[in-house]
């Protein structure tokens, strides 16, 4: 066999790691600001405060906002995920082995994706509730009394990310799952799992922290939380003629930072 890596194989395996990684890859990517083209270890994000509106003499000077201004860093990370694969024509024209092996790739990196900007929600000050109990009608109240209090926008783009045991006890809310409550379209059960509740997409992740028997949900806004990309997932596959195989290598260079604390809170809950 030619030790010569068959190119409509290489460029099929690449487009097919970054469909994976943008159809199923990360679930939290698209709840964030993104910040694309990251030249450097680090980029910034823009803070704006509260502006005041004041009244003016006839004819006098227009007061100004004094609206305050600040950045939050952002350092980016490299991430890798790679495999062999075996010389075998099968697995260079078999299509269900190469999406086997271009998901797996992609998934990885998702994941990690997905991890960064958890931990960066994670360093939120903001807390409902305690873990004593689930996710109860009354934290979600109290949550959603909080973002309110902030002056959070209450504009669509209102995310909420809990642990699939969460998931199931809003379930046994009639508030979130009756459709005599939100209507026919919003029901949790038509389609994908993250559904409309409040003005807010709610969306179940496996990947919550999980420290003993607190699981630690969030609710934020995409305008509070910032993902830097240096470089988006990219595979490189190259030949190998001492393991008589190629090598698949997947990579990215992402990073994630809470920029406006207000706009995040925690909700701990009881899972036993």
């Amino acid at each position: 066999m030619s030790t010569s890596i068959d190119q409509a194989f290489v460029k099929q395996f690449e487009r097919e790691v970054h469909e994976a990684y943008q159809r199923q890859g990360s679930k939290l990517r698209h709840t964030i600001r993104v910040k694309n083209g990251v030249v450097g270890s680090s980029t910034v994000f823009q803070k704006v405060g509260r502006g005041t509106a004041t009244t003016k003499g006839r004819n006098s000077v227009v007061p100004v906002m004094n609206v305050e201004f600040a950045t939050v860093e952002a350092r980016l990370f490299d991430y890798y995920a790679g495999e062999w694969v075996d010389q075998l024509d099968e697995l260079k024209t078999n299509i269900d082995e190469r999406s086997v092996l271009a998901n797996a790739g992609a998934f990885a990196l998702g994941r990690k994706t997905d991890e960064l900007i958890i931990d960066a929600l994670k360093t939120s000050s903001q807390v409902a509730g305690t873990d004593a109990d689930g996710l109860t009608k009354a934290k979600v109240l109290k949550a959603f009394e909080m973002l309110g209090a902030n002056d959070v926008p209450d504009d669509g783009q209102r995310f909420a990310v809990v642990g699939w045991k969460q998931w199931s006890e809003l379930l046994n809310l009639a508030e979130f799952a009756n459709s005599e409550f939100i209507g026919d379209a919003e029901l949790p059960w038509k389609g994908t799992q993250a559904k409309m509740w409040l003005g807010t997409t709610w969306i179940p992740h496996s990947g919550l922290p999980l420290e003993g028997t607190k699981r630690s949900c969030f609710w934020y806004h995409k305008s509070a939380m910032g993902h830097a990309i240096g470089q988006d997932v990219k595979t490189d596959i190259s030949w190998h003629g001492d393991r008589a195989a190629h090598f698949v290598a997947s990579s990215m260079s992402q990073g994630a930072v809470l920029i406006e604390t207000a706009g995040v809170v925690t909700m701990p809950c009881l899972e036993d």
